[in-house]
């Protein structure tokens, strides 16, 4: 399948993921507003997920996936899936024990992060129990990030793309059935780890249809996992980067109430492109890559490189764009209900435009990482991660004390030195490509983006318009609902119509782009 095809596939499915997710983050504002309860909300889920993209969604994916197709290139699916078997029983053993240990702790590690609340036991108390209801979410998440790996080397990106709908769907039903606010949180956070179960579990039966037999043995330190262990550390710490900056935020934000609620609704809006994007360009490469490193094919690599940036970037500059010249539009029109008032979608706005300017940056990071992985080189993506943290986190605590000191939302702050520390990560990656000579952005690349900007200019100016006319818009269009339904539609319209005439794309390349190409060698159990 070729990578257009793949990232298409991932990206329907992921954007029917994120539109429930957004339907859930509507009545999880309108329930709790920006109040303590939303912070409490915030701190549960973002806990977890910190700690599910540290070290199981990006770096085990990325350092399993490649080990896992060249044993079953070489040794054969019986080989990979003991290796496979191997990981999954170390990895397990390791993340629940992980859990258990979070959970006894999160007495006095909540006090830190939930800091403006201290002098009111009955909200620790509930953040406390809620943030560990949800912990078990970490160790389910972590055997389906497996799962997806032995899946995606398949080919199959459908089901692990899917399969995120669970999350949303589980906890919007105590979200919309529950009136009680206090009740309505704690079955909501209940339903998380049940949502991770049901998704391990689905994965779980999509890897069996594929013909591969995974099996559960006692936790040993084989070499092959060591090797997977040994690649996956460094990667943690090259993938997560932004997650580190994340719990620096949450630490930060928990002086400020309501700053919690803020971060988390822009935060939810700029990383739709990224999800839809950045992850699925970066997990349909990883298998591309690998198999040209096997192969020794330099083109082929090549190739893929320069069509994961390309692709990338023709679906995410127009995002970003509009993130950043209407964000009070979006939320507004959307969130903007119940508890949430205009005045709480005029801060997070605020906030969402200053992401926005990092949101290229976050999906090309994920088309750049790839090559390194592909070719098990973890250490250099380690290195340049360092120094975007240190960049990201030390400028980004500087200016959320300085801006607060000075009569602004200290969140900005915070949105700056994570875009600013975004692109320094890019330019490091994409500079060590250069030097080595492994991948440089080809002429031919290089005009097709030039083109793409040109596109994403013209369409601005039309969203731009409309988002000055936004009351207008509302009044006109009776909902303003409807309004960004409409400006949305608009504006993708005139993208995809500059594009065209710019030879940003051309309708030959789409096709060629979806036409199922000769998948990779497979056993033959896996070729189903």
């Amino acid at each position: 399948m070729s990578l257009a095809r793949n990232t298409l596939v991932q990206s329907v499915l992921t954007l029917g993921s994120r539109l429930l997710g957004f339907a859930r983050d509507i009545a999880l504002n309108a329930k709790f507003g920006q109040g303590p309860l939303m912070d409490v909300w915030a701190t549960a889920l973002t806990f977890p997920n910190l700690f599910r993209r540290l070290f199981a969604e990006g770096a085990f994916a990325q350092a399993f996936v490649p080990i896992y197709a060249k044993v079953s290139e070489e040794h054969g699916q019986e080989e990979a899936q003991r290796v496979a078997g191997q990981v999954m029983s170390f990895l397990m053993a390791l993340v629940v024990a992980f859990c258990i240990a979070m959970q006894v702790a999160m007495a006095w590690i909540m006090p830190v992060l939930l800091s403006v609340y201290r002098g009111d036991p009955e909200i620790m108390r509930l953040a406390t129990l809620v943030t560990q209801l949800t912990m078990p979410y970490l160790a389910f998440m972590t055997l389906a990030t497996l799962l997806q790996g032995v899946l995606n080397t398949a080919g199959r990106f459908a089901l692990a793309a899917a399969a995120p709908m669970l999350l949303n769907v589980f906890t919007l039903g105590p979200l919309l059935l529950v009136q009680d606010p206090e009740r309505a949180l704690l079955l909501s956070c209940i339903a998380v780890t049940l949502a991770g179960l049901f998704q391990a579990g689905l994965l779980w039966w999509g890897v069996r249809q594929t013909g591969a037999r995974l099996a559960f043995g006692l936790p040993a330190l084989t070499p092959m996992v060591r090797r997977v262990v040994a690649l996956a550390i460094p990667g943690a710490i090259a993938g997560g980067a932004m997650q580190i900056n994340t719990l620096v935020s949450q630490v930060l934000t928990g002086t400020d109430q309501g700053a919690k609620s803020v971060l988390y609704n822009a935060d939810r809006l700029y990383q739709l492109p990224l999800g839809l994007v950045g992850v699925a360009v970066g997990l349909a490469l990883v298998p591309r890559l690998a198999r040209a490193f096997v192969d020794k094919n330099e083109a082929a690599g090549q190739k893929t490189m320069d069509e994961g940036v390309t692709l990338s970037m023709a679906l995410t500059l127009p995002a970003a764009a509009a993130l950043f010249i209407m964000p009070f539009f979006i939320i507004d029109a959307t969130v903007t209900r119940g508890s949430f008032t205009s005045e709480d979608a005029r801060r997070t706005a605020e906030v969402l435009r200053l992401f926005a300017i990092g949101v290229p940056a976050f999906v090309l990071a994920k088309v750049f990482t790839p090559p390194f992985f592909a070719r098990e080189d973890t250490k250099r993506p380690m290195r340049f991660a360092f120094v975007t943290v240190g960049i990201t986190t030390t400028l980004g605590a500087s200016l959320f004390f300085w801006m607060q000191a000075n009569g602004f939302d200290g969140v900005q702050g915070l949105a700056i030195a994570t875009s600013l520390g975004a692109w320094v990560n890019v330019a490091l990656l994409a500079g060590a490509l250069a030097k080595e000579g492994s991948y440089r952005v080809s002429g031919a690349a290089w005009g097709k983006l030039w083109r793409i900007m040109l596109a994403t200019a013209v369409m601005s100016a039309a969203v731009a318009a409309c988002a000055l006319s936004y009351e207008f818009l509302a009044q006109v269009l009776w909902r303003k609902e409807l309004a960004l339904v409409v400006v949305a539609f608009g504006g993708f319209s005139v993208y995809a119509v500059a594009a065209l005439a710019f030879r940003a794309v051309r309708v030959s390349e789409l096709r060629a782009a979806l036409r199922r190409e000769a998948g990779p060698r497979l056993p033959e159990t896996m070729d189903g």
